[in-house]
């Protein structure tokens, strides 16, 4: 087999700015709640202080807080949007807080399964990570050779999926704070390896892996 032809880039996943449901600690995934005051003034601040990174494309889930935070963060950037990128739905915990949940027997047994069951008339995690993957995948390979840094503004949960997915650690090993995200060294390979690697989705061939990754 041949070695693959790799081309190196910088991928930064950014959790959006905090919206009310957040500052509530409600479960918000299908609602689609604007940034809050605090929300924007936050991500305005750490854009002004440079937080993040420049990007050559921006790339966000189509939820009013992500558009929202990409336009204040990357405002001279083409925002693509992918309906693949919105939150886990979080079906009858939708828009509830953990004291009006805790208690209730849907919710013990969710949390008793440290989060693999999937959500009361909503998504699986495993449905959730397969979509929020295949979007990720779909729009690295639409980049091309030139770029080289994108960036994905997105959910907490979407960072969870990505970032475990590939071997990264485990999924909540990757909650961050709204506006906080990670910087990972991604190295895309175009034509198939031998051998395996960490840092690869799936069983096949690798096409993406990560190289590093570490916290905005």
């Amino acid at each position: 087999m041949r070695n693959p032809t790799a081309h190196k880039m910088k991928v930064l996943l950014i959790r959006h700015g905090e919206t009310a449901g957040n500052l509530q600690k409600r479960y918000i995934g299908r609602t689609d709640e604007p940034l809050c005051n605090q929300g924007r003034q936050t991500i305005a601040q750490n854009a002004t202080a440079g937080k993040y990174p420049a990007a050559d494309k921006v790339f966000a889930s189509p939820m009013k807080r992500c558009i929202e935070t990409a336009k204040i963060i990357y405002p001279k950037n083409e925002l693509t949007l992918d309906d693949d990128l919105r939150e886990i739905d979080f079906g009858l915990f939708e828009g509830k807080s953990y004291s009006e949940l805790s208690g209730t027997l849907q919710y013990q047994q969710w949390i008793e399964s440290s989060g693999t069951m999937p959500f009361p008339q909503g998504e699986s995690r495993e449905q959730f990570v397969c979509r929020t993957v295949s979007a990720f995948e779909r729009l690295i390979a639409a980049t091309g050779n030139d770029t080289d840094c994108v960036a994905f503004i997105v959910h907490g949960g979407s960072i969870m999926a990505v970032l475990s997915a590939y071997n990264c650690g485990s999924y909540f090993d990757f909650q961050c704070a709204n506006g906080e995200g990670f910087v990972c060294e991604v190295e895309r390979r175009t034509a198939e390896s031998d051998g395996t690697s960490d840092g690869t989705a799936g069983n096949a061939a690798p096409k993406l892996v990560f190289k590093s990754c570490r916290r905005l």
